[in-house]
């Protein structure tokens, strides 16, 4: 069964840049579309960008042109490229596929 972990998190300035990634074992990560999601405190999770097994990415309009997915099929991991950060960024960010527990998270904390 595969197990994500997510890593990269703190504190950043506004417009600045962060890459978060999304290591797994157990099992393949090209074999299932991978989302980051994200929540910020009293919010609810959102979702943020996904990377389809297909190579396709989508992102949440907000952070579109700002965020970037990426897989890394060498190392197992997804990635998620932050650039541009606003306040508004700040969250807890998770990585999931359809078939994982939700993880620990990231805390990003984006500071003006």
């Amino acid at each position: 069964q595969v197990q994500l972990v997510e890593s990269g998190g703190g504190l950043v300035q506004v417009g600045g840049s962060v890459r978060l990634s999304c290591a797994a074992s157990g099992s393949r990560l090209s074999n299932n579309d991978v989302g980051w999601y994200r929540q910020a405190p009293g919010k609810q999770r959102e979702w943020v960008a996904t990377f389809t097994t297909g190579g396709t990415t989508n992102y949440l309009y907000s952070v579109k042109g700002r965020f970037t997915i990426s897989r890394d099929n060498a190392k197992n991991t997804v990635y998620l490229q932050m650039n541009s950060l606003k306040p508004e960024d700040t969250a807890v960010y998770y990585c999931k596929t359809p078939f994982t527990l939700w993880g620990q998270g990231t805390q990003v904390t984006v500071s003006a």
